[in-house]
C-alpha cells in the first residue's frame, strides 16, 4: 500500500485533487498550440509560450517562472544560485528577460527584416502610424480610472501598440509583476490581427469608403516629391531617425536603436550582409524561442487566475481595438479637407503587426475592388506603427520609471 501511495503521489494526480486550477491553464496553453500550429496564427510567437505556459504548469516539473519579492531574496542571487535554486527556467528569465537584454535584440532582427522603401515613398501616410497610438494612451487613463497603477496602467495600454517586444521591454521596467499577463494579452491579440481588424473596419467603414482606389487616386493627384536615390535614402533613413530620436526621446534608443542598426546593415548591402543574416537568422530565432518560452512560464495559475490578469486581458483588446478605430478617424477626417482620397484601411494598419496588419487590410480591400491592391500604401502607416509604438513606450518609461 505504500508503494501505490508513493506512485500516486508521484503522478499530476494528487495534484488535480488538491487544485484542479492548473488544468484551466493547461487548457490555455493547448488553445494557443491549436491556433499556433493550427490556424497558424504567428506560430514563431504563439507555439514558444504555448508550450511554456505548459512546462509552467505541469504538476511538479518546477518549470514555472517565480516573480521575485522580499521574502524570497531572488533579486540579490546571482545567476548562478537562482539556476541551483530555481532551474532553466528562472536563469533564463533573469539573465534574458528581466535584464531587458532580449527585447531590443529582437528589433534588430525585425528592423534587417523591414523594408522601408513604402514608408519612404508615401511619407504623408506615416501620420496615421501615429494617430493609431491613441489606444495606448485613451486605455491608460481608464486604467487608472479603474484602479491601476500609473505604472500598471501604461504597461496595460502600450498593448494598443499591437508590438510584443515594446510591450514586454515596458513592462519590465514599469510594472515587472505582471510581464506575463500583458505579454500573453499582446502577442495573443497581434495573431488575431485577421480577426480584430475586419471586426473594427466592418463597425466603422463604409463599402464606399473601402473601394477607395489608392492607385487611382494618384493618377488623378499625382505627388510631385519623388526620391531619386531610393539606395541612398535607405542608407540615411535608419540614420537619421535613430539620432533624431535619440535625441527627442532617448529612452526609447534601446528598441529604436536597434532596430535602425539592424536595417542599416541590410541596406548597406554586401559588405554587411553576414552581419544582416546573423541577425535575421540565428540571433533572432534564438531569441524568439528563449523568450516565448520564458514568458510563457510566467503564467502558472495563481499568477494568471485574478481579476487583475481579466482585466489587462480585457483592457488589451480594448487598447488594440480603439488603435485600430483611431487610425480610421483620423483617415476620415484627413479625407473631408483633402481632395486626394485616402482608403480608412490604411489607417487601421497603423499598428506594429508588420506585415500581418498591411496583409489583411489589403484583402479586404480586394474583396471590394479586385483591383484595388493598396499593400504597399498600408506598409508605409504600418512601418510608421512600429516606429511610432517604440517612441510612445519610450516617452511613457521617461515619464514613469
Amino acid at each position: 500500500m505504500n508503494i501505490f501511495e508513493n506512485l500516486y503521489k508521484m503522478t499530476a494526480f494528487s495534484n488535480m485533487a488538491e487544485d484542479p486550477s492548473f488544468l484551466l491553464m493547461l487548457a490555455l496553453g493547448f488553445l494557443f498550440l491549436y491556433l499556433g500550429i493550427k490556424k497558424g496564427y504567428e506560430p514563431l510567437l504563439l507555439v514558444p509560450i504555448a508550450f511554456g505556459i505548459l512546462l509552467a504548469n505541469f504538476p511538479g516539473g518546477n518549470m514555472e517562472v517565480v516573480q521575485a519579492t522580499d521574502e524570497n531574496g531572488l533579486m540579490n542571487m546571482t545567476l548562478l544560485q537562482i539556476a541551483h535554486d530555481y532551474g532553466i527556467m528562472n536563469f533564463i528569465y533573469y539573465a534574458l528577460i528581466k535584464t531587458g537584454l532580449l527585447p531590443p535584440i529582437i528589433f534588430m532582427g525585425v528592423g534587417a527584416l523591414t523594408d522601408f522603401g513604402p514608408l519612404l515613398r508615401n511619407l504623408r501616410l506615416a501620420i496615421f502610424g501615429a494617430a493609431a497610438q491613441v489606444g495606448i494612451f485613451s486605455i491608460l487613463i481608464i486604467a487608472v480610472l479603474l484602479g491601476f497603477t500609473t505604472k500598471e496602467a501604461a504597461s496595460l495600454g502600450i498593448i494598443g501598440g499591437a508590438d510584443g517586444p515594446t510591450a514586454i521591454f515596458t513592462t519590465i521596467i514599469l510594472a515587472p509583476h505582471l510581464l506575463g499577463p500583458i505579454a500573453i494579452a499582446a502577442y495573443s491579440y497581434m495573431a488575431l490581427v485577421p480577426v480584430i481588424i475586419p471586426l473594427v473596419v466592418k463597425l466603422l467603414c463604409s463599402k464606399k469608403e473601402l473601394s477607395i482606389n489608392m492607385k487611382q487616386q494618384e493618377k488623378l493627384y499625382p505627388s510631385h516629391t519623388e526620391i531619386k536615390n531610393m539606395r541612398v535614402a535607405k542608407i540615411i533613413f535608419p540614420i537619421a531617425v535613430g539620432t533624431v530620436v535619440a535625441i527627442i526621446v532617448p529612452s526609447s534608443v534601446p528598441l529604436i536603436g536597434m532596430l535602425m542598426f539592424g536595417n542599416l546593415i541590410k541596406e548597406i548591402g554586401s559588405s554587411t550582409l553576414r552581419l544582416s543574416d546573423a541577425a535575421t537568422g540565428a540571433i533572432m530565432n534564438s531569441a524568439t524561442i528563449f523568450l516565448g518560452l520564458s514568458v510563457g512560464a510566467t503564467m502558472s495559475a495563481e499568477a494568471f487566475l485574478n481579476w487583475k490578469t481579466i482585466g489587462i486581458v480585457v483592457g488589451g483588446f480594448l487598447a488594440f481595438a480603439v488603435s485600430i478605430a483611431g487610425g480610421i478617424c483620423f483617415v476620415k477626417i484627413v479625407n473631408i479637407f483633402s481632395k486626394k482620397k485616402i482608403n480608412p484601411l490604411i489607417g487601421a494598419t497603423g499598428l506594429s503587426a508588420v506585415p500581418m496588419a498591411s496583409r489583411v487590410a489589403n484583402d479586404i480591400a480586394v474583396k471590394y475592388d479586385p483591383t484595388n491592391h493598396l499593400l504597399q500604401y498600408a506598409m508605409s502607416s504600418n512601418i510608421a506603427g512600429v516606429i511610432g509604438s517604440a517612441v510612445a513606450a519610450g516617452v511613457l518609461i521617461s515619464f514613469l520609471s
